[in-house]
């Protein structure tokens, strides 16, 4: 998801200290945050298999009512934590012939699954509890960044429903495991209830169409891969459809697209960037993560979002940013931002996803990359190196990259375009952009559909490479310092050291004393000065720090 960087003062009362990371003072969070973003004691002993969601949403009202069918294995749960969030209701639970209790505490339901005496003598294995709910759920006033359901009208004045609730959380409307790092293993099923006026779009292929035969019809779709929590999103609108047979690198891949019918024609030239992008991201990362639930692009009543195998669009079918170009270079015009950035997630938060918010530069800052990639497949490496250079304007250093584990926080906004800047860096690291593919092949084999930690992720890129970047990563996701190489030029020798960085900083870069001749050197500067002998033709001037390195030069004289 792409995000407006925003500063927001927010006063928390009572709670625990989070662990600070390098750089940041340190925050106090409540209970309910640390129940939200922890993998506490009563989400641990159970394991999420499947879901099955009904929903029924009341436009006029703007209420829903359903269930979800929760497949999980159980090794021995006793109090189950079930998240839910206010003002949505918790109505009954059953399961093994019984009718459960329960307790609601603010965002979460306590569900006392099997007692310390075993009264209900419930065996350890594969269970299933059945959770009915209703309610009137937050909406989203500026989707997708605050969250919740949207109730909207289409330009013809029908009804035009969904949801976006990254962040939020998919508890905004129905009852789960709310964190990222239980995906259900064997995806999950989608029961979508509509007047038979509009249609149900939600994740994967669609499997049953059933009219109900009281002016409603169940649209039925299933997802087969693990899915995230926030992933699982119904469109409800007055959709039609178009498709394409893609041929991928691992066969045919149904590539579906739904929108508002007075968009048909602008959409069906303006999708033209979907295969595109399918062709760029399967050379740099792999296969499509997701074959077997197909690709489909739906028209959303808000800006966009990576759902899984149905990503929301709503780029108002504009080249860029909604029409314009966050780079400001021009490159970003070439081509729809949407299309691109929020498919990208597919391989990075989709595939690969973090077991915490606080490490969301992973999907962020290597989805923000991808931009640059594409615009490389079809303009060239300059091309992209100039939009990646030019979406350093929107970095703020702030605050640092990775936010406070635990209590469902993500860090600055700068994981976008300061993630960027950091693995462009790591790309001229490597040898060749063939040892830099192979890396980026690497993750996404090897993390196939998991989730991880930035701890991994840094561990990976570090051993593949063969550099220690340990001090790079704590600098860049750690801190909201930027590197500043400090030099001096003395006749033709120039002394050069690193300032402004974390202990054990290691970044070879490459300078250059001619700029005519265009012949940069690689060099390894540490705290303490160092001195490189220049060539007979240095004017004794000119010092130049290749500008693919995200980093500040400053002489000394």
């Amino acid at each position: 998801m792409i995000k407006k960087i925003i500063t927001v003062c927010i006063v928390l009362f009572i709670g625990i200290y989070a662990n600070a990371q390098l750089g940041a003072a340190k925050a106090v969070f409540t209970k309910a945050d640390t129940l939200r973003g922890s993998n506490g004691p009563f989400r641990q002993k159970w394991n999420v298999l499947h879901y099955n969601i009904t929903v029924q949403p009341n436009y006029t009202q703007k209420t829903i009512e359903g269930k979800n069918v929760l497949q999980f294995f159980d090794e021995g749960a006793t109090l189950m934590q079930i998240d839910l969030q206010q003002p949505m209701i918790l109505d009954s639970v059953v399961g093994n012939e019984k009718k459960y209790t329960f307790n609601r505490e603010g965002n979460v339901y306590w569900l006392m699954f099997r007692d310390t005496a075993a009264r209900y003598k419930i065996k350890p294995g594969i269970q299933t509890l059945t959770f009915y709910f209703h309610g009137k759920p937050k909406e989203a006033v500026r989707a997708p960044w605050d969250g919740g359901w949207v109730f909207k009208k289409d330009l013809n004045g029908n009804p035009w429903m969904t949801v976006a609730c990254q962040g939020l959380g998919a508890s905004v409307w129905y009852p789960c495991k709310d964190i990222q790092s239980d995906k259900p293993d064997s995806g999950a099923t989608l029961n979508i209830i509509v007047p038979d006026t509009l249609v149900g779009i939600g994740n994967g292929r669609l499997i049953n169409k059933l009219a109900l035969g009281n002016g409603f019809t169940q649209y039925t779709w299933t997802v087969k891969n693990p899915i995230n929590n926030y992933c699982i999103i119904p469109y409800i609108g007055k959709y039609v459809s178009f498709s394409e047979k893609y041929a991928g690198v691992k066969g045919t891949l149904n590539m579906d697209y739904w929108v508002m019918p007075y968009n048909l024609t602008k959409a069906k030239k303006q999708f033209t960037d979907a295969p595109k992008m399918m062709k760029a991201f399967e050379y740099w990362f792999g296969p499509y993560p997701f074959y077997e639930d197909g690709f489909q692009l739906v028209e959303a009543p808000h800006l966009g979002m990576e759902h899984q195998s149905a990503i929301a669009y709503g780029n108002g079918y504009k080249m860029g940013y909604a029409g314009r170009d966050l780079s400001g270079t021009g490159e970003g015009l070439k081509w729809d931002f949407i299309i691109v950035h929020e498919s990208g997630h597919e391989w990075f938060a989709n595939s690969i996803c973090t077991n915490d918010i606080a490490d969301m530069w992973v999907h962020e800052g290597f989805t923000n990359y991808s931009e640059v990639l594409f615009t490389d497949y079809y303009w060239g490496t300059k091309a992209g190196d100039t939009y990646l250079k030019g979406l350093r304007n929107n970095i703020s250093n702030d605050e640092p990259i990775i936010g406070p584990y635990g209590v469902n926080k993500e860090g600055s906004g700068d994981m976008y375009y300061k993630g960027a800047n950091l693995i462009h860096m790591i790309r001229q690291l490597c040898k060749n952009d063939a040892q830099f593919r192979d890396l980026l092949l690497g993750l996404n084999k090897d993390f196939y559909h998991k989730t991880v930690t930035t701890q991994l992720v840094e561990t990976y890129i570090s051993k593949k490479l063969k550099l220690p970047l340990t001090g790079v990563f704590n600098q860049y996701l750690r801190t909201i310092n930027v590197p500043t190489l400090l030099y001096k030029i003395d006749g033709k020798t120039i002394s050069y050291k690193w300032d402004n960085v974390v202990p054990n900083f290691i970044l070879p870069i490459k300078v250059a004393t001619d700029t005519a001749a265009n012949q940069f050197t690689w060099i390894t500067p540490t705290t303490s000065w160092k001195k490189m002998k220049t060539t007979n033709t240095f004017d004794g001037k000119t010092f130049i720090v290749n500008d693919n390195f995200y980093i500040n030069a400053k002489q000394q004289l």
